[in-house]
């Protein structure tokens, strides 16, 4: 059987000072076609390391309300994630409980 690739690109569009104006991706399996996104958060694990690689990027005119938004929904997919790929189900609780206090401080609900 022989080997498949897949591959995602992010292309940054830069202002003359080097701050992110527009961001756009693309990943031909996914159906995804220079689509626009505001905002991005990538993060590798660098196994040699022990540590992990982030890239984080938003466009100026990201709104601030939107942000919130944003993190909130990572938080949740990271405490989703963490469960499937640890099964430990009480500290995907008590990540979930933080979103939920995170929401609430942040007005979200």
């Amino acid at each position: 059987m022989a080997n498949s690739t897949s591959e995602i690109k992010f292309l940054v569009e830069l202002d003359e000072n080097r701050v992110p104006e527009k961001l756009t991706w693309t990943a031909p399996d996914g159906g995804v076609d220079h689509e626009e996104a505001k905002a991005m958060m990538v993060s590798l694990w660098d196994s040699k390391a022990q540590e992990t690689l982030r890239i984080d990027l938003w466009t100026k005119d990201m709104p601030v309300d939107e942000m919130k938004l944003f993190f909130h929904q990572t938080l949740v997919a990271m405490s989703d994630t963490f469960q499937r790929a640890t099964n430990d189900e009480k500290m995907s609780a008590t990540m979930k409980d933080f979103c939920d206090y995170f929401a609430e401080k942040m007005e979200l609900k």
